[in-house]
Formats: C-alpha cells, structure tokens, sequence
C-alpha cells in the first residue's frame, strides 16, 4: 500500500500553514486501532477551503464501529443538517484521546456503546433509524456514559476551527476577531462616550 497524505484545510486564512495532515500508509494503519473516513459534502463551506474532500481519522484506542457510534451518537445530541462528519469526528478524536489515557473511561466508553448495539437489531446501532437511536440516547441521559460524551462534544464540536468555519463565527483569531471581521456594525444603539467604551483591540 503507498502512502498518501490527505490535508483538510482548517480555514482559508490558515490553509498554507495549517493543515490536518493524516498519512494513510500501512505502517500507520497498523499503528492506529480504527479508522473513520468521510466525504465532505460538495455544498459544504468546508469543501471550499479543502483541498480534498476526503477526510479521514485515525483512532488509537477505540476501534472504528466504536468511533462510528461515537459519532452518531453525538450528532443526535448536537444536531446539525449541514454540519459535515468531519467536524463531529473531532469529537470522536477527544473520546479516542479520554479513553487511552484513561482506562476507566475507554471501559466506559465500550460498554455504552456495546449497550446502544444491543438495542439494535443485528447488533449495529449505526443502523438504527434516526428516530429509534434517538429515543435511545434519551434513554441513557442519566448514565455517566451519556455526560462523558456529552460533556466532551459540546466543547469539542463547537471550539474548534472548522466549527468556526461552518457557523461563520468571526472572533476566533485574536482580540479583535469580532470588531474587524464585520461585527461592529450595531446601528440601534449610539455609540458610548470614548471614555466608556475600554481599549479597541488591534486587528
């Protein structure tokens, strides 16, 4: 098998000096426990800034049906009809990291989701109906399995920057990431005296 690098631009302003660089050689297929890959969706804001559309995650403790129920389990907790997999994978990469450096958690983590498969016929919650899995995550939401991943993707999901990407959101880079990206447009309200309105941030 040659190896191939696959580079997901993290955003435009960033593409030449940061990348999301996953090489995909046997060696490192070995290395890893499971893999997830997806396409970006051709209509994605973030298959304007990628130089592929491919995208792929490599897993270090969980195996990947456990990564792929991770991640449709999140997407029943935060979702979003246009958010592409790429971006709930990161928090697929949070639990990876949480379960291998804690054994406690990687048990718990395979036993939550050896609990959804059981609730599904044939054994892969994957496969469940939208609706069926979730009444299923309603089901656990008192469960310590459910708060971990809740926990880790309502910070994962949406703090990083391809979330940023995807919702527009302009204060990301620096102290004036909100005044100089088209922000300081508030026109019902008049401006506050100098003395009252603090230190303008550079661009």
């Amino acid at each position: 098998m040659t190896g191939k690098t696959i580079d997901i631009a993290l955003d435009k302003r960033a593409a030449s000096e940061t990348r999301a660089r996953i090489a995909l050689t046997r060696r490192e297929w070995l290395k890893g426990t499971g893999i997830l890959i997806g396409t970006l969706a051709v209509s994605s804001s973030l298959a304007l800034f990628a130089p592929s559309r491919v995208w792929a995650l490599e897993l270090q403790h969980l195996d990947t049906h456990q990564g792929a129920v991770l991640l449709a389990m999140t997407k029943q907790l935060y979702p979003h009809k246009t958010l592409d997999d790429a971006v709930y994978a990161l928090v697929v990469k949070d639990l990876d990291a949480k379960a291998q450096s804690n054994a406690a958690v990687g048990k718990q983590l395979a036993d939550g989701v050896a609990a959804l498969d059981q609730k599904a016929p044939g054994g892969d919650w994957t496969r469940q109906p939208a609706d069926a899995q979730a009444r299923d995550v309603a089901a656990i939401t008192d469960t310590p399995f459910f708060q971990t991943v809740r926990g880790t993707a309502v910070v994962s999901l949406y703090s990083n920057t391809l979330a940023y990407q995807h919702f527009g959101y302009g204060a990301s880079e620096g102290d004036g990431g909100y005044l100089f990206k088209g922000f300081n447009n508030l026109a019902w309200l008049p401006n506050p005296p100098e003395q009252d309105s603090g230190p303008v941030p550079a661009a």
